[in-house]
């Protein structure tokens, strides 16, 4: 019996990350290793975390969701009926504002490495087809479940009320 087989172990989840923007970044250091290692094992292929600034993501935010403010994550999962073959096997992207997530680290009382796992796992939720606002708790759930797993203070969706920004 192989040991992803064994009763009672977490099979681990076949993902990539690849980290774009601010790599060299202290805080961005191993967020990719860490989030393929804290993924449900349902997650499968490939996902590019670019740390943006929060002007660019500004922009993002207004563009895709109609908002004219920075957010701290957003999730763009890929679409497979506009797929090119050499995306196969590609979950999506997500942004996460560097800003936004510097400034909730502090009003949260954590470093800003944490506050980059906690949006990075959220953000990979909505990737894997979750959302917050329409499952009746669902990925609320997974995401405590994944969160505690990985040593994570409260994920965004237990946090009530957010931070002032």
């Amino acid at each position: 019996m192989t040991p992803a087989a064994r009763p009672g172990r977490r099979r681990r989840a076949d993902l990539r990350v690849i980290i774009v923007g601010r790599p060299r970044s202290r805080a961005a250091a191993g967020l990719g290793e860490w989030l393929a290692r804290a993924a449900p094992a349902s997650a499968r292929g490939e996902v590019v975390v670019a740390l943006v600034s929060d002007a660019h993501m500004r922009r993002l935010n207004r563009r895709f969701r109609g908002k004219a403010a920075p957010t701290d994550v957003l999730s763009f999962p890929a679409d497979a009926a506009f797929a090119a073959p050499e995306r196969e096997g590609v979950l999506g992207e997500l942004a996460i504002a560097v800003g936004v997530a510097r400034a909730q680290a502090r009003a949260y009382g954590h470093p800003l490495a944490v506050e980059l796992r906690v949006l990075a796992l959220h953000g990979l939720l909505h990737l894997l087809g979750y959302d917050h606002e329409r499952d009746r708790g669902t990925m609320r759930r997974l995401e405590e479940r994944l969160r505690r797993r990985a040593g994570l203070p409260a994920g965004l969706i237990g946090r009530t009320p957010r931070p002032p920004r």
